[in-house]
């Protein structure tokens, strides 16, 4: 048993997800029907309309909260605590902030930024002050997750916009995500806001062994201070991760904990195509940034539904069990 207690955080708004209309396919998550249809056989079990929403609440409901279920169970198996799993704003349009009552008595917070970029989703500066706080106490870890950032064509001429996405889309390989979808707003803002900006960039399709189980990361075990890695030597198998890329002083207060390696088999993509073999999987605050840890992962960390769960298991385990840092 473990004395530690969690909390997980979505920072989205559930009711400007839900609102993104249907006939326009980027930048949104999928409704439950066309999961449905693209993903046939899989979901069949939420056919029926009389029951389950088709739309875009449906998906979140039935498909992408459930994805974080097994480690919520985890959590409060090891802990013998309830590990709560908040949306920053559900259904009834209000806004749960992270504050010192939300964190009191928490020592595990992580924050899952699955809010697209379009609804603009950031801390506020009482929110950013109570993070600060929490970081203040040396036994604590804040886990900051966005997702992949696919599609983003800022900066390019407009004749290269689709061919860039495309460019994308065939690398990752996964048909039910849009030319465009770019989540992590809420992270990127509160990471700034703390002076290690760090932007999730691409949707990077990882490599993976002969019978599709994760390849094994590089990892740099001399930095794990709360040895978070012992006994990992993979994540997930998700088909798009993305690169966490430092950015101004992030770099100097921010180090690499673990470098994933792209397939060197999948269609070429910019990442790959200007040499870089790895991207920065997960990061950690340098000692003295913070009396507590920051660390900055993909959100699929915490999700059971990629492949390599015995693994995550294990991950889960050193975070939920950890001792004093090292």
């Amino acid at each position: 048993m473990s004395e530690r207690r969690v909390v997980l955080y979505f920072s989205w708004s559930r009711p400007e997800e839900i609102a993104a209309p249907l006939t326009v396919i980027d930048n949104r998550f999928p409704a439950l029907f066309e999961s449905r249809r693209m993903l046939y056989p899989r979901y069949e079990a939420f056919s029926r309309v009389d029951q389950f929403d088709q739309g875009i609440g449906g998906f979140l409901d039935h498909i992408q909260k459930p994805n974080f279920t097994a480690f919520t169970q985890f959590a409060e198996d090891i802990t013998k605590h309830p590990a709560p799993a908040i949306e920053r704003m559900g259904d009834d349009g209000v806004v749960r902030e992270i504050n010192d009552a939300l964190l009191r008595d928490v020592d595990t917070l992580i924050i899952i930024s699955l809010d697209s970029l379009r609804t603009r989703q950031m801390p506020t500066s009482d929110e950013v002050e109570a993070i600060r706080r929490f970081l203040s106490h040396p036994d604590h870890v804040l886990f900051v997750c966005p997702h992949h950032d696919i599609g983003d064509v800022n900066g390019l001429p407009e004749d290269k916009h689709q061919p860039r996405q495309e460019q994308e889309f065939y690398h990752h390989g996964d048909r039910t995500i849009p030319p465009q979808q770019r989540f992590g707003g809420f992270a990127r803002s509160l990471l700034a806001e703390l002076d290690v900006p760090v932007e999730n960039q691409f949707g990077l399709h990882p490599r993976l062994d002969a019978s599709g189980a994760p390849w094994p990361f590089h990892a740099e075990h001399a930095l794990d201070r709360w040895q978070l890695l012992r006994q990992v030597e993979a994540f997930n198998a998700h088909p798009h991760l993305p690169h966490l890329a430092r950015l101004g002083a992030a770099v100097s207060k921010l180090e690499v904990l673990v470098r994933q390696q792209v397939d060197p088999n999948a269609p070429p993509h910019p990442f790959n195509q200007t040499g870089l073999k790895e991207f920065d999987a997960l990061l950690q605050s340098t000692p003295g940034t913070f009396e507590g840890t920051l660390l900055v992962s993909d959100a699929t960390l915490w999700s059971s539904t990629a492949g390599g769960v015995q693994q995550l298991e294990t991950f889960w385990s050193n975070v939920l069990q950890r001792s004093a840092a090292n």
